[in-house]
């Protein structure tokens, strides 16, 4: 049983992307699509599947690499907010990750989002990882 569903999900992107791994497949949850989403919009991974129809459901994510270096789209995957201990942001304090060139994935009453868009709604949140 893992404790921390999302760290785990995190985690396992970051061991993929440092092992070079083209497609990592990752047991899917509502809030797992939802990040795997984010980061898709926000151009950190190449594509995701995610596979409703088999048991357990799973995620594909294909990992993003730059074309000549070879090195990862996401430098750095930091899990902020644990279930021991939650971190939570009001509109005014929302973090800025490596001055603005990173995001943070919010959690909030509206769902989950990034820090950026938190801010244009003036709401705050949980803040659920730092992403650069």
């Amino acid at each position: 049983m893992i404790t921390d569903p999302i760290a785990d999900y995190l985690t396992r992107i970051r061991n993929a992307s440092m092992a070079k791994h083209r497609v990592v497949e990752i047991p899917a949850s509502n809030i797992k699509k939802e990040i795997t989403k984010i980061l898709f919009d926000k151009g950190y991974i190449l594509n995701y599947k995610f596979e409703d129809e088999v048991f357990p459901k799973m995620i594909k994510i294909a990992l993003k690499y730059h074309p000549i270096t070879k090195e990862p789209a996401m430098t750095s995957i930091k899990r902020i907010s644990s279930p021991g201990l939650r971190k939570y942001v009001g509109a005014k304090e929302m973090p800025r990750v490596l001055n603005g060139l990173g995001i943070a994935i919010i959690s909030t009453s509206k769902g989950l989002m990034t820090d950026k868009e938190a801010k244009a709604l003036n709401i705050g949140g949980e803040v659920i990882c730092y992403i650069s």
